[in-house]
């Protein structure tokens, strides 16, 4: 991969040199004393066009042939100022900013306009480019150290779920038959499935994380909330950077990213993002380090500027990720409720094998199937906005595709139990999403669009016997299940599809009562459609006309095929009053009913009486009802504190199940009767200075099983005279009842090799308390709380060469991300681990 890096590297400073014709503005923002406001917000009002000051308060904007134009300027704690323009000016600007109680910090763009965060009636989280970049957070797993009410689990990129509020994603192993109820949206294109949260972020400009249903606002239905990611876009304005990173474990992380004008009227951006790093798990089997990081990841965009009022965006791009990983270790034993001859410890006794360790936290393996997460995705769009009226209408056109390439040891052990488990999966996704937002009187605006996806998903699997299979899976005492041969090289081919589509109507109004007051009704008509098919069939193993035999070959394996289609309508929406009494308080509160669409199980079913229970082949749509009030405050000049209360309702809460049949793999999707989250949020930012600045985010959670008779039986009860459980009032899996962030900065001007800019020194903590990690409570399978800190200590600047040092999990804290049974749920269960500590040094070069 260093070769490619230096290759790209050098292309991109090649491009970079390219020149351009740009009607731009320049200008300077100081306050009243004549000093230098850096960071200050420019934004071109009626568009997504904005830019930031540099350390001397210079800034330069790209108007892209929009004019005549009001350009705001805005900073914390200092009063808004709007200069309408009909030409370009010949000389800079010189903006003076008056201090004001109003903060104006940041501004989002996920209502389809450029407004202030605090403005908006709706809980959201926000994290800059910088931010990212500074805390090391280059993928969304390290984004829930940012924002709390975020999780995101994952044993492998396939098996990966990302909540909002503990909601979205049923916890544990992916079913590709639902859908995520947590949008991901990059530069407004859908991302369906959950595997795409994994890749490395490339040119990132801002992360919004919205919490709460988002229906009315998006494309695609969300229950829980939405991730709405931009990019940087493609300037007229030449401009570089280039990125590296070393550390511990041999991480080298490279980013570049160039951009320039073409022509008079096209401007294009080339980014490219490159991780490696060494196991972080050591194999004591094969001797090599397991866990690995290697990612590539490049996209570019043209942008095309016909007229002043029309923009056209085409963007592509790619990534592959290919780490010898995601190997999980043996966390524990829990004993179960079957016979002592088919308890974990005598099973390997008997067959005399030992654990390379007892303690998960040794980070020893000795897996003899390879692990291999090979991962392809990427896709193109093409966004086309063009201002009528008074209002923007905004057409996205994107095609994507997610190709999968796995190799799992489903056993943990050392032991030929699984000889192989493997699912390759390729999905591909269309999307056309057509959306106008403007004002459409003088005291109403509106977002409104039609949204339209249809994906195929395809798997063809395999998994198959080692020589081990038949004492894990012996269940009589016969000696028949002793027989040479018997299930070594038994296993299954599968192959299962899925065809589903979706479309949508949907929109919000912001009505002003007053100037107080707004009321902000939202709708949406959603139609979805799902056609699966699922078969499976056994070879292998030893060849008998045994009767004996080939049953107890097939109370591990069977055949098994069923095709089901299904659709349904939803029609849902949302209503928001939001108040605003002084210029420091805006509050707001919100009902919204919400819909996850109908489900589908394609990953095999369990069996009743050696038939598979096609009543579970559907699973029902979840219902949500969603209460949510909250105040966003300004109680002193530069400081920021926000709360929210809320109430979720679910009536068929879609859950996932983890079977104790080989053949149900990745577990089985079912309903949970009804199910509730609440809890309240906090989120706090303190200027206190201009050299010192600290930030916090709370959030308490308390998710239950209000109703659920038939769950699956915890791990230690496998074995047990029922096949369900009642778990009614008990908690839901992957909630922690309490998390939170803080972190601060320190900075101080300062010089280095000639250059003016800012010294600085900051750190970051991320706790949350214990959560359980199994769809019915299990002692065994509670991952303890943790608390985490990272730190960071450089020099940066906004043009020139900045550095810094970098410490992740600063006291090496051993922690479980996740804890998981072992597939036929023998008892031993094994565990996601935290990374240890992780450390190294960042350059980067800014043109």
């Amino acid at each position: 991969m260093k070769t490619i890096i230096k290759n790209t590297f050098a292309t991109l400073l090649l491009l970079s040199l390219s020149s351009t014709l740009a009607q731009t503005i320049s200008g300077r923002v100081n306050t009243i004393d004549n000093n230098p406001l850096e960071s200050a917000n420019a934004v071109i009002n009626g568009t997504t066009i904005s830019t930031t000051t540099d350390k001397n308060g210079d800034f330069t904007i790209d108007t892209q042939g929009k004019l005549p134009i009001t350009l705001s300027i805005q900073y914390t704690g200092y009063k808004t100022e709007k200069i309408y323009l009909t030409a370009i000016p010949s000389t800079p600007l010189t903006i003076l900013l008056k201090e004001d109680n109003q903060l104006a910090e940041v501004v989002i763009s996920s209502r389809r306009k450029i407004e202030k965060a605090q403005n908006v009636p709706i809980p959201i989280s926000v994290v800059s480019g910088k931010q990212a970049e500074q805390a090391g957070a280059f993928n969304v797993n390290r984004i829930k150290e940012l924002i709390p009410s975020v999780q995101l689990y994952s044993s492998n990129p396939r098996n990966t779920g990302i909540n909002i509020r503990s909601l979205g994603s049923p916890f544990g192993l992916t079913n590709d038959g639902i859908d995520p109820g947590v949008g991901f949206y990059v530069d407004g294109v859908y991302y369906a499935r959950p595997a795409a949260t994994t890749l490395d972020f490339v040119d990132i400009s801002q992360i919004e994380v919205l919490r709460g249903p988002q229906g009315t606002l998006f494309g695609k239905n969300t229950t829980a909330g939405a991730f709405n990611i931009t990019t940087r876009k493609p300037s007229f304005i030449p401009g570089a950077n280039f990125e590296v990173s070393y550390g511990n474990y041999t991480f080298l992380q490279a980013k570049a990213s160039v951009t320039g004008g073409l022509t008079k009227k096209i401007a294009g951006r080339i980014s490219f993002s490159g991780t490696q790093r060494d196991g972080l798990i050591d194999n004591v089997a094969t001797g090599k380090s397991t866990n690995t990081l290697n990612n590539l990841g490049i996209k570019g965009q043209l942008l095309y500027t016909p007229t002043a009022n029309t923009n056209v965006l085409f963007s592509a791009d790619v990534t592959t990720q290919r780490p010898d990983g995601y190997a999980q270790v043996i966390a524990g034993v829990a004993p179960t409720q079957r016979a002592a001859y088919r308890q974990f410890n005598q099973i390997i006794a008997d067959l005399n094998y030992q654990l390379p360790s007892t303690n998960p936290f040794d980070r020893k393996i000795d897996h003899d199937t390879p692990w291999r997460s090979g991962q392809d995705l990427g896709g193109a769009s093409l966004n086309i906005d063009t201002k009528i009226g008074e209002g923007t209408l905004t057409s996205t056109t994107a095609w994507r595709f997610w190709n999968w390439d796995p190799s799992n040891d489903r056993d943990f052990t050392g032991l030929q139990v699984l000889a192989k488990s493997q699912n390759p999966t390729r999905q591909t996704q269309f999307t056309q999403e057509i959306r106008y937002a403007g004002q459409i009187a003088s005291n109403i605006s509106a977002v409104g669009g039609i949204f339209f996806i249809d994906q195929n998903s395809h798997t063809t699997g395999t998994e198959e016997s080692g020589n081990a299979q038949w004492r894990f899976s012996q269940s009589t005492t016969s000696s028949k299940w002793a027989t040479p041969g018997l299930f070594e090289g038994y296993g299954i081919n599968t192959d299962a599809s899925i065809h589903a589509v979706s479309a949508a109507i949907f929109g919000q109004l912001d009505w002003t009562i007053s100037e107080k007051l707004h009321l902000l009704p939202g709708v949406r008509y959603n139609y979805d459609k799902k056609d699966a098919t699922y078969n499976r069939s056994t070879y292998g193993g030893l060849q008998t006309n045994d009767p004996e035999l080939i049953a107890l070959k097939k109370l591990v394996y069977s055949d098994q095929n069923f095709a089901k289609n299904t659709d349904a309508t939803d029609f849902s929406g949302n209503l928001t009053l939001s108040y605003k009494p002084t210029d420091r308080v805006n509050t707001y509160a919100t009902y919204a009913k919400s819909y996850k669409p109908v489900g589908v199980n394609v990953a095999g079913l369990p069996t009743v009486n050696g038939q598979p229970a096609l009543d579970l082949a559907v699973i029902k749509p979840e219902r949500v009802n969603h209460y949510e009030i909250g105040a966003k405050t300004t109680p002193f000049n530069n400081t920021i504190f926000n709360i929210t209360f809320f109430n979720t309702d679910i009536t068929d809460y879609q859950t996932n199940v983890q079977a104790a049949e080989l053949g149900v793999n990745r577990g089985y999707l079912a309903n949970a009767d009804k199910v509730r989250v609440r809890g309240a949020e906090v989120d706090f930012s303190v200027t206190i200075n201009s050299h010192f600045s600290i930030n916090g985010a709370a959030t308490y959670t308390d998710g239950k099983y209000i109703k659920f008779i038939n769950a699956p039986l915890p791990l230690e009860e496998t074995g047990a005279s029922i096949s369900f459980k009642d778990v009614s009032g008990t908690s839901l899996p992957g909630v922690s009842k309490w998390a939170g962030s803080l972190g601060g900065e320190y900075t101080k001007d300062a010089k280095l090799f000639g250059n003016l800019g800012k010294f600085f020194v900051g750190l970051d903590a991320y706790s949350r308390s214990e959560f359980s990690s199994s769809p019915s409570a299990s002692k065994y399978l509670i991952v303890p709380g943790y608390a985490i800190f990272n730190g960071r200590l450089g020099f940066r600047v906004a043009e020139g060469l900045s550095a810094h040092i970098w410490g992740r999990n600063l006291f090496n804290k051993d922690y479980f991300e996740q804890l998981l049974p072992a597939g036929g749920n023998a008892g031993h269960y094994a565990g996601v681990l935290g990374d240890q500590r992780t450390y190294g040094i960042t350059l980067k070069y800014t043109l």
